[in-house]
């Protein structure tokens, strides 16, 4: 295990990982404002070292993607946010930069979820409501009944498209590193 942690392949990996969590936390504990310039810095440090030519194009289409899903289902009454301000009247930034940095794990970390199509589609429908929930609890957000089984039907069918999408391409074009 420790002879992984050399090759540079891993550690990238371990760097995209460790980057998206520390974003995570930094928009769900930090509020909008500490989230915005964490989400700023690791995405634009993400596109400086680690993204592939034209990845940019990933993360603007999960932030409108975002915008979709989560902007869709706090217009149902998904979410009750209470008082904090909402970009576009919608939702709060920091919910918001999570789709965009979700993104940056597609062709480095998660890279090789996207040729096993059933996993991916099972870790869709229960990661994503989990951390729907975590984030919530962390956040002071109270989430309606029925979100938490819609959050798994979405993501469930996002992670399916991905694996549509992704799956097809060779592996060393989604950044497939294999760990000896």
């Amino acid at each position: 295990m420790f002879r992984a942690l050399r090759d540079p392949d891993t550690r990238r990996l371990l760097a995209n990982l460790a980057a998206f969590q520390a974003g995570w936390f930094a928009c769900v504990l930090g509020g909008s404002l500490i989230g915005a310039l964490a989400a700023a810095a690791i995405l634009a440090l993400h596109l400086r070292w680690q993204a592939r030519p034209g990845e940019w194009r990933w993360l603007a289409g999960f932030a409108g993607l975002g915008l979709l899903v989560d902007g869709g289902l706090a217009l149902a009454g998904g979410f009750d946010f209470g008082d904090a301000p909402l970009a576009l009247g919608v939702l709060p930034l920091w919910l918001w930069l999570l789709w965009p940095l979700f993104a940056t794990l597609l062709h480095h970390s998660l890279a090789w979820l996207w040729q096993r199509p059933w996993l991916a589609v099972l870790g869709g429908a229960t990661s994503g409501p989990s951390s729907y929930l975590a984030g919530a609890h962390l956040a002071g957000v109270d989430l309606a009944p029925w979100l938490l089984p819609v959050q798994s039907l979405a993501w469930a069918l996002i992670c399916l498209v991905l694996c549509r999408r992704l799956g097809r391409l060779p592996a060393a074009a989604v950044g497939r590193v294999t760990v000896r």
